[in-house]
């Protein structure tokens, strides 16, 4: 695949790993990235003779243009945004920024500069809570957000899949990727599988809340795999599509996780707190990917659980409270 792509948020836990399947391929790399948590992750692929870094941000558009205007690209690859509820939350007005306005500004350029291929990292959040908690959501069920990084997600998606102009040249999809988990050359520990197995692992006691409640799963390898494999489906398949990312059977509740990590963990220390109100609460049905473009995952959650667990058990990453690991704040637990 000799490609030139793009990937926005290139240095982060998703996009690092994804430049490396890219370079894998054969691809020219040119990674965006205004390096909001450091440049670490890229480190290990400095001197690739096909990897370029641009440190700038995509809210800087003039820059960015610039940068869409260097060489032809293939395909763009759209990860650079606030990530998560309680990011969002606390940087609201940047949030809207970043992952709305300068979002659909790159989306705008790309089709104006006939860049063949646009892919968006869209969530699964999208759906919020379940009407029928027996049920399972997939691509055509109603979505309802609710917090801003899903708001921002949804209307981002509706413009570039119903609202603006469809094209003939320009081929966008949207991946509605499951709660991401695993080890990434940037690392995060402010995500359910890997907080959770990150705390058991250092032996303390895990305190969880709304044990009942479902979300889909999915290896942050996976997120890349599916990537990959948009960008060599047929146009006909992808364009102006929208995909779950994940695996039906990779449903779980915070309680099936739990009990998954006490397998591998034995002796875990866990409290509940009864928790009857989460407004996100949803099975989702990933099938269509699988029918459609034979994408498989290659990893479940206990593969997750087990890698987490050895790089904090064999002290691979010392110190995980650091806050370099996390997205907001983070307060050190009391030993």
């Amino acid at each position: 695949m000799s490609k030139t792509v793009m990937v926005t948020g290139g240095a982060g836990y998703v996009g690092s790993g994804l430049l490396r399947v890219l370079l894998g391929a054969g691809c020219r790399v040119v990674c965006v990235d205004k390096l909001m948590f450091g440049g670490e992750s890229i480190l290990d692929i400095w001197g690739h003779p096909n990897f370029v870094l641009h440190k700038t941000d995509i809210n800087d558009h003039p820059a960015l243009d610039a940068v869409l205007q260097s060489e032809p690209f293939d395909a763009v690859i759209h990860l650079a945004a606030i990530v998560g509820d309680p990011a969002c939350k606390r940087e609201s007005e940047l949030a809207r920024k970043t992952n709305w306005e300068s979002s659909k500004y790159l989306l705008d350029r790309c089709k104006e500069l006939k860049v063949p291929r646009f892919a968006f990292a869209s969530t699964c959040s999208n759906y919020g809570k379940m009407a029928d908690p027996e049920a399972y959501v997939d691509e055509s069920s109603e979505l309802a957000p609710v917090s801003l990084y899903a708001e921002l997600k949804v209307k981002f998606e509706k413009y570039m899949l119903e609202e603006m102009e469809k094209s003939d040249d320009f081929c966008p999809v949207a991946l509605r990727f499951s709660t991401v988990y695993g080890v990434s050359p940037r690392m995060r520990f402010d995500l359910t599988v890997n907080e959770f197995t990150k705390d058991l692992a250092m032996g303390r006691e895990l305190v969880v809340f709304g044990e009942q409640f479902w979300r889909p799963y999915c290896h942050v390898k996976d997120f890349s795999n599916a990537f990959m494999t948009v960008l060599d489906a047929p146009r006909e398949k992808v364009a102006y599509n929208v995909f779950n990312v994940g695996d039906t059977s990779e449903n779980y509740t915070k309680q099936m996780l739990v009990d998954e990590i006490k397998k591998q963990i034995p002796g875990a220390r866990i409290k509940y707190v009864r928790k009857d109100e989460d407004p996100r609460d949803y099975r989702v049905n990933s099938d269509k990917i699988k029918r459609e473009l034979g994408f498989e995952i290659t990893m479940t959650v206990p593969d997750g659980i087990r890698e987490v667990r050895d790089i904090v058990s064999l002290g691979v990453i010392r110190d995980p409270d650091e806050q370099r690991y996390y997205n907001i704040p983070h307060v050190r637990p009391e030993a």
